[in-house]
């Protein structure tokens, strides 16, 4: 199978009319248990001349193993990144949207307080539906893009870091609650995840208002 290699050629036609591209990309949002997350990563004209970093895809095409080593190179390769959060209280209180769009608001905040001026910048988000417009609270211009974490570098990295950061948070909660294996399963709907809530019941990292107990295996 033939897998897709991401490129900078929407981001660089969209430099030639916006100063930045912010480009978001989320994980987490069908998870169990823990937050979902964000990632941001800002390309201004320059860099965009940068050649995209070996190995670089969506974060669901590069191995776990891997995925670290790559987050950091793809860092390296923006002129700034960060990660947005919304907690599992935030997404039973307002619902998994709105969270994404608080999460999505906090890391362009996140590139915002790295020095980024934001007047003329566009958001490139993944997906279909703008999460983030009603939530931020100034005004950008967003455009969502079918498959951009699949065809976009910039958005490839923003998922890459993404993934990282929030594996690597899930495998710190999981030292405090073992049995529900978040060091394997992320918090997501595996058959040993389910068993454990069937088990103990529920943790504080798990969101409540979900019908948990009657979740689909997602692997």
């Amino acid at each position: 199978m033939t897998v897709a290699v991401p490129t900078l050629a929407l981001e660089r036609r969209l430099l030639n009319e916006f100063d930045l591209v912010i480009a978001l990309d989320e994980v987490g949002r069908g998870a169990l248990a823990g937050p979902v997350a964000v990632g941001a990563a800002m390309m201004d004209a320059s860099g965009a001349r940068r050649r995209v970093p070996e190995g670089l895809r969506d974060s669901k095409l590069v191995t776990e193993k891997r995925r670290p080593d790559v987050a950091v190179r793809a860092s390296a390769w923006v002129q700034a990144s960060g990660v947005g959060w919304a907690t599992s209280t935030e997404i039973d209180e307002v619902g998994i949207m709105r969270a994404l769009g608080l999460a999505a608001s906090r890391a362009v905040q996140s590139i915002a307080d790295q020095g980024a001026v934001l007047t003329n910048a566009l958001v490139l988000l993944d997906g279909n539906y703008d999460y983030l417009s009603s939530v931020h609270p100034a005004a950008l211009q967003v455009r969502p893009v079918i498959k951009a974490d699949r065809d976009c570098a910039s958005v490839s990295a923003a998922s890459v870091i993404a993934k990282v950061a929030r594996d690597t948070y899930m495998a710190e909660i999981h030292e405090g609650h073992p049995t529900y294996q978040w060091d394997r399963n992320k918090g997501y709907a595996s058959a040993e995840h389910r068993q454990a809530i069937r088990a103990l019941g529920l943790s504080p990292h798990h969101r409540s208002s979900w019908a948990i107990a009657d979740a689909p295996t997602l692997f």
